[in-house]
C-alpha cells in the first residue's frame, strides 16, 4: 500500500525544527564517534549498483552500506552512544568530562553506579549495550517475547542485563519507562513519549551522520542534491527523521523525493499519514523484518517526518526476504551485499513502487532517478539471514571478496 503526504511541503527547514536538530550538532556527533575503538571503519562506504539500475530504467541506484562501519553490523551505533554521551555530559557537568574519554573509559570508575535502559527489537539495545561497556556504566536491556535467543546472546555479551517480558516492542517500551521509574535508572530509548523527548532527539541526531557521509561520498559541497529519491526504513520513525531532517536542512525546497517503507504489519508511520498526527499500526506488528516491527509512531519523530516524506508506504515480509537474496548474489557489475531483513525495506519498496507506473510517475520516477538506499544493517541474526537467504553471510562475503579482488 501507498499513500502521497498531502502534508509534504518544498519550503526551507523550518526554524522550529532545527532548534531540535540541526547539521551542526550531526557534524558534533560525528567528532566523538570518531574517537571510538569499536569503529572498524569511519566512514560507511557507499556502493553503485550499475546492473540494478539499469534493469530498472534509473539513472543511478546507490545503496549505503552500515554493516560495516562496526562489529555491531547496524546504524544503531551511530544513535546510542551519542544519546548516551550527551546524557551524562549533562547529569554530571561538575566533572568536565569530555566525549573521548567517557568512550576510552577513562571514567569508569566515577560511572560505575549510574544505569541505563532501554527496551529494544535487538540493534539499539546492542548499540547501548557496547556504548556503556566502554564508558563503564550498568545497562539494563529489556526484550519482549519475539526478540530472538541470537539476538539476546548478541546484546549479552557486551556485558547488559537483560529482562524478558511477554508481548511485543511497546510493551517492552512500557516496561522500561516502569522499571527506570522504579529503581531510579535513566531510558536511553530511540522512541519518544509524552514527556520524554530530549534522549529519542539525540539518538536521532547521530543518524544524521549518515546523510552528511552520503553526500561527502559524492563530493556533494554545493549545487544540487546528488539524489533525486530516497527511501528509508519505517520503524518508530527515527531513522527517517535523522536522515530526512538532514537533507531538508542542506537542500530546503530542492531536497530529494523521500519515501517511508515499513511491514505491512507494522505500519504506524503509514497509519499516522493517513490520521495526520503520530499514530498506532493496525496489524500485529510482528514482522520478518525485526528491526521494524514497531506499533507506535515516535511522536517526536513524526514531527519531522509529517512535513519533509512525500509518500509512505507498506511491504510484505517475503518482498524483504527476496531483496535480502537479490543483494546478496550480486551481479557482474553489482557487489554482493550481506543486508539484513530491516536493511532491504527500501529496496524492497523501490522494487513494489516500480511495479506500478502509476505511482512511479505520480513520485517523479524515470530515466533520470537517482536513487538512495541505506543497508541498515548486515547479518545481526546470523542463524535467521542464512535460513531467509539460503546461504552463509560468510558466503556472501567470500563471492563479495572475489567480486572485489580484480577491481
Amino acid at each position: 500500500m501507498l499513500i502521497v503526504n498531502s502534508k509534504a511541503v518544498r519550503r526551507p527547514y523550518p526554524e522550529a525544527l532545527r532548534t531540535v536538530m540541526n547539521r551542526q550538532q550531526a557534524a558534533e556527533c560525528r567528532v566523538w564517534l570518531s574517537t571510538w575503538n569499536r569503529f572498524e571503519r569511519s566512514v560507511a562506504p557507499l556502493f553503485e549498483m550499475p546492473d540494478l539500475a539499469a534493469e530498472l530504467g534509473l539513472a543511478r541506484v546507490l545503496i549505503k552500506d552500515e554493516s560495516v562501519r562496526s562489529p555491531l553490523a547496524s546504524f544503531k551505533v551511530l544513535g546510542a552512544p551519542v544519546a548516551l554521551l550527551r546524557l551524562i555530559l549533562k547529569r554530571f557537568p561538575e566533572r568536565a568530562f569530555e566525549p573521548s574519554g567517557l568512550l576510552a573509559g577513562a571514567h569508569a570508575e566515577e560511572l560505575a553506579g549510574f544505569t541505563v535502559i532501554s527496551a529494544t527489537d535487538g540493534n539499539h539495545g546492542r548499540a547501548l549495550a557496547a556504548a556503556a561497556q566502554s564508558v563503564g556504566c550498568r545497562c539494563v536491556i529489556v526484550l519482549h517475547a519475539h526478540v530472538s535467543e541470537e539476538r539476546e546472546q548478541a546484546i549479552a555479551a557486551f556485558g547488559a542485563r537483560i529482562i524478558r517480558i511477554r508481548g511485543n516492542y511497546d510493551d517492552s517500551v512500557h516496561e522500561a519507562a516502569r522499571l527506570a521509574q522504579a529503581n531510579g535508572w535513566t531510558v536511553v530509548s530511540d522512541t519518544s513519549y509524552e514527556g520524554y523527548e530530549e534522549i529519542p532527539r539525540d539518538v536521532m541526531q547521530g543518524y544524521g551522520v549518515i546523510a552528511a557521509e552520503a553526500l561527502e561520498a559524492l563530493g556533494a559541497d554545493g549545487g544540487a542534491c546528488p539524489f533525486s529519491h530516497v527511501f528509508l526504513q519505517g520503524g518508530v520513525g527515527g531513522l527517517a527523521a535523522g536522515i530526512a531532517s538532514h537533507l531538508w536542512e542542506r537542500y530546503g525546497a530542492a531536497r530529494p523525493t523521500m519515501i517511508v517503507v515499513e511491514p505491512h504489519q507494522a505500519d504506524c508511520l503509514y497509519q499516522s499519514a493517513l490520521a495526520g498526527h503520530a499514530a498506532k499500526a493496525s496489524g500485529s506488528v510482528d514482522s520478518v523484518m525485526a528491526g521494524l516491527a514497531c506499533g507506535e509512531t515516535s511522536p517526536l519523530a513524526w514531527k519531522f517526518l509529517e512535513g519533509c516524506i512525500d509518500a509512505f508506504m507498506t511491504i510484505e515480509d517475503q518482498e524483504a526476504v527476496d531483496a535480502m537474496r537479490r543483494l546478496a548474489k550480486g551481479s557482474e557489475n553489482d557487489l554482493p551485499l550481506v543486508a539484513g531483513e530491516s536493511a532491504v525495506a527500501g529496496l524492497a519498496g523501490l522494487l513494489r513502487l516500480l511495479e506500478s507506473p502509476g505511482q512511479a510517475a505520480l513520485l517523479g520516477f524515470d530515466g533520470r532517478s537517482r536513487v538512495l538506499l541505506i543497508s541498515t544493517e548486515g547479518a545481526t541474526a546470523p542463524s535467521l539471514y542464512a535460513e531467509l537467504v539460503g546461504e552463509a553471510a560468510s558466503t556472501v562475503q567470500e563471492r563479495q571478496r572475489a567480486w572485489l579482488a580484480p577491481r
